[in-house]
């Protein structure tokens, strides 16, 4: 089982919680309070749980906002002036801003300006700068901007606030802001209601802004200016409503009125028995209080009225009009009733009504008789325990005598969980409790008690109802595939995790429609089914259904004879080499899921068709002896036309048959260039401008890497005097490879590079001579520390043995140069670039556009020695031993 959480709390807080059971967390419109790390914990119920994490920072930029505060100072009995002002500007961001202020055009810096000091303060982390003018002067009056920046992460523009600061600027609104509304105002329901909010003096002028202290303004309301206007209020309406006046010079200012709307509600009565015994009945001759209660707004406003069956009703020394202490009980009346007799039997009614007027009245009926008695409270037999299955709808009963009837409230007695609404109470008023769509978890004991409300308030009543929901067997597996050879044998098990319930539990194995074996379990959880024999006829697919009243959970078993679908190898770039322009090559390599788990594989079928075309061409792959785990294979696929694309379909074969099969898409991603003065085929060339750097790979024997770098995006604090200001080229956008070796670097450190492996194509496939290529590169060597450059040439199957082609040392200048070198390899090969760093910081050093074409280098490009291009090194020309290499269409390497 997959779970997603989040730190603080569950993921399910802020997600669906269909979302936060998924392998895939999907986070749609992605807001800033959701960031944070988010755990993803698996568990099958088999050792610990396996839990990793990623923490997701999501990037915003608010709009800055810029206020204005001055301080003044008195000195010397008035002869002595002096007016400071600050400029705070406050944006909420993620990453930290980065602020800059400008005067006009001018950017202001700390010190650029005698009369300006930039700072923040220290209790504020970043969120704000303040820019400070001291002692105003005539050119302090200006257009100040404030541009608040994120460094363009996420792509997320820098935003700008601009503030007119002049001679006039001043005066907070706070002096001149009247609100032209009573506090509080009370209005009832329907009516209209216009606040109206002015200011006078302030410079700029400021702007007037309506907020509600509970949530937003109604969808209703209609601004203009100053004025707001709400038409037909209603309850939902009332609130806190204030005006806010800022023309960012000092703290906003701020007036508020509270509006009131009148509303009568829930209307409830309780009977009390004389307090003085301990009997729940009403009797002649004691006492009984009838209260009366209703929510008003505003309470103050409230009064009551008593009536005895249709006539008003006064206080007197036996009919005792009260009301109780609105903090203890709020809008509540009652009724005492001493001594009471036959005649005092009847309907009272209290009526409750606003002063103000305008709302309807509530008005509550209570009738005292000889029939007026307690509650009681009873389940029907065969309404407990109550079974039912898991989705139905079920209805729990608990009986209520009594009159009056009052309010049935039903609650979880066996654990403090929620009812199904969601609450932890639910009312009912005919003792019914209806649930749709029954889950397992709702299993328990429920309490149904009495409420004070409506009727007798004496100890509640309750009674309990047992609620049992059956739900058919979760089993596992519920999916598991199974591969194994003719003639072996294989065990399939089907295991039970809950069920309710639990006894009677049956199961049936079933291959396809035929019945196989039934039985009942006992006191184990599991049932196995083992074939002992595997045949033709017992390949498919078995199900074990395990089966109890409320259905039945599958176990389902996918058994076959096919061996597991190769996996298509991407990452490897094995560029393959033509003599013909129009043709291209390609390495395929791959890996075998679970290479023994049917049977040896003795071949594959390779299928491949140009894309969008219907027919395959077919050939057979021979594999010669076992295929280990994780073994790399390779095939080369040659004669390809370019720039076609293929598809490429591979099978393996067992004795047994042909397994499942895997398809790629493969597509030409060669460049043609042209190399000095004619065009080449067979061609390799690397500026390292795209995101995996032609596939080049960092050697993990080094002291330290090589880096990926363009003039335009390095570090602000590189170090001068060394590295190119820009690539081969001239592009300062343009991406080259380079050592840095500021510190912690030390003097014979070595970085290395290593190509990835290049296969090769003899001219004359029953020659003796090996084709040739010229392999060049632009290096850089500019630094008072330069140490060395090496270059090495890898054979295949040779990993231990690097030849050196090309080596150079020192300082070449603020130059790139070129270096040449013919190669004769015989098989497949790398290239290796190694840095070694020297006796300093000032020793950066730089390659670019590596390329490798067939054929000798021409003579005319070649220097005589190394000193035109300003190296000291040697100019190696290798010619490794020649060996015959027969290639055919399609050539098999392992």
């Amino acid at each position: 089982q997959i779970r997603w959480t989040k730190t603080a709390g569950s993921a399910s807080d802020r997600f669906q919680d269909s979302s936060v059971f998924n392998e895939t967390l999907r986070i749609s419109n992605i807001q800033r309070h959701q960031g944070g790390r988010y755990y993803c914990k698996a568990e099958n119920g088999l050792g610990s749980p396996a839990i990793k994490s990623i923490r997701v920072d999501v990037y915003y930029l608010d709009d800055p906002v810029v206020t204005v505060h001055q301080s003044i100072g008195e000195a010397k009995e008035q002869f002595y002036y002096e007016r400071t002002v600050f400029l705070r500007c406050v944006a909420n961001s993620n990453p930290p801003v980065r602020y800059s202020w400008r005067r006009g055009q001018e950017v202001l810096l700390q010190g650029s300006d005698k009369g300006v000091e930039i700072y923040e303060p220290f209790f504020t982390q970043g969120e704000t700068k303040i820019l400070k003018l001291k002692n105003l002067r005539p050119q302090d009056y200006a257009n100040y901007s404030c541009i608040a920046s994120v460094r363009n992460v996420c792509s997320i523009p820098d935003k700008m606030v601009s503030f007119r600061l002049s001679n006039k600027t001043g005066g907070s609104p706070a002096a001149n802001f009247p609100l032209l509304v009573d506090d509080p105002i009370v209005v009832n329901p329907g009516e209209a209601i216009t606040l109206v909010c002015v200011t006078t003096g302030g410079e700029p002028a400021p702007s007037l802004t309506w907020v509600r202290s509970a949530g937003v303004l109604p969808e209703k309301t209609v601004l203009n200016g100053g004025t707001l206007t709400i038409p037909a209020i209603t309850s939902e309406d009332a609130g806190t409503y204030s005006c806010i006046a800022n023309n960012n010079v000092g703290n906003p200012a701020k007036k508020s009125t509270n509006i009131i709307v009148r509303a009568l509600k829930k209307g409830r009565f309780w009977i009390t028995p004389d307090p003085y015994h301990k009997d729940d009945n009403i009797q002649i001759g004691r006492e009984v209080k009838i209260s009366c209660q209703v929510e008003a707004i505003p309470s103050e406003e409230l009064t009551f009225s008593w009536f005895k069956n249709g006539r008003p009703l006064r206080s007197s020394e036996r009919m005792v009009i009260t009301q109780t202490d609105p903090d203890v009980s709020p809008g509540t009346t009652n009724l005492d009733i001493i001594d009471l007799k036959f005649t005092d039997f009847g309907t009272y009614t209290c009526v409750a009504s606003l002063k103000g007027g305008g709302i309807s009245d509530i008005s509550i009926d209570v009738n005292i008789s000889s029939s007026t008695v307690p509650p009681n409270l009873t389940v029907p037999q065969e309404k407990s325990p109550l079974v039912t299955r898991e989705g139905d709808t079920i209805e729990l009963q608990c009986q209520v005598t009594g009159k009056p009837k009052p309010i049935i409230l039903w609650s979880r007695a066996d654990k403090e969980v929620a009812m199904p609404d969601g609450a932890m109470q639910t009312e009912s008023y005919d003792g019914i409790l209806r649930i749709v769509n029954v889950s397992r978890e709702m299993t328990g004991t429920y309490r149904c008690q009495t409420s004070q409300y409506n009727g007798f308030n004496v100890k509640p009543r309750e009674a309990l109802v047992q609620l049992i929901v059956q739900y058919p067997p979760a089993v596992e597996p519920t999916f598991l595939e199974i591969r194994q050879g003719q003639g072996r044998s294989i065990t399939m098990s089907c295991r039970v995790l809950r069920a309710y319930p639990t006894r009677v539990l049956t199961y049936e194995w079933r291959l396809g429609s035929k019945l196989l074996r039934t039985g009942q379990f006992d006191v184990q959880d599991s049932t196995e089914y083992t074939v002992s024999s595997l045949s033709r006829d017992s390949y498919g697919i078995y199900n074990c259904n395990i089966i109890n009243e409320a259905g039945a959970g599958r176990c389902s078993f996918l058994v076959t004879g096919k061996a597991y679908a190769p996996e298509f190898y991407y990452d490897t770039y094995n560029p393959l080499w033509q003599n013909r322009p129009r043709v291209y090559s390609y390495s395929l390599q791959w890996t075998q899921m679970n290479p023994d788990a049917v049977d040896r594989i003795l071949a594959y079928r390779l299928g491949i068709r140009q894309a969008g075309q219907q027919r395959w061409w077919e050939q057979e792959i021979t594999v010669n002896g076992n295929i280990q785990k994780g073994e790399l294979i390779t095939y080369n696929l040659t004669e390809l036309i370019k720039p076609e694309a293929y598809e490429v379909r591979l099978t393996p074969i067992t004795r047994f048959g042909e397994g499942d099969s895997t398809i790629r898409v493969i597509k030409y991603s060669g460049k043609k260039t042209v190399a000095s003065k004619q065009s080449r085929c067979g061609e390799f060339h690397c500026g390292f401008e795209d995101g995996n750097i032609c596939l080049f790979t960092q050697d993990d024997t080094d002291n330290f890497d090589w880096t990926k770098q363009s003039t335009a995006t390095r570090d602000t604090k590189y170090t001068p005097n060394t590295g190119p200001n820009a690539d081969r080229t001239g592009s300062k956008e343009g991406f080259y490879m380079y050592i840095e070796t500021s510190r912690p670097r030390l003097e014979g450190e070595k970085a290395r590079l290593v190509s990835p492996v290049f296969s090769v194509a003899p001219k004359n496939p029953y020659g003796a001579t090996n084709t040739a290529y010229c392999f060049s590169f632009y290096y850089h060597m500019y630094g008072q520390h330069i140490g060395s450059l090496n270059v090495y040439l890898r054979l295949k199957g040779q990993t231990a043995i690097e030849n050196p082609l090309w080596s150079s040392s020192g300082n070449k200048g603020q130059h790139w140069n070129q270096a040449r070198v013919n190669i004769n390899p015989p098989t497949s090969f790398q290239l290796i670039f190694e840095g070694i760093r020297g006796p300093g910081i000032e020793g950066d050093i730089a390659i670019d556009d590596v390329s490798i074409v067939e054929g000798e280098c021409m003579k005319s490009d070649q220097p005589a020695n190394n000193l035109r291009s300003g190296a000291v090194g040697t100019l190696a020309h290798i010619r490794l031993i020649p060996v015959i290499i027969l290639m055919s269409v399609l050539s098999h390497q392992r």
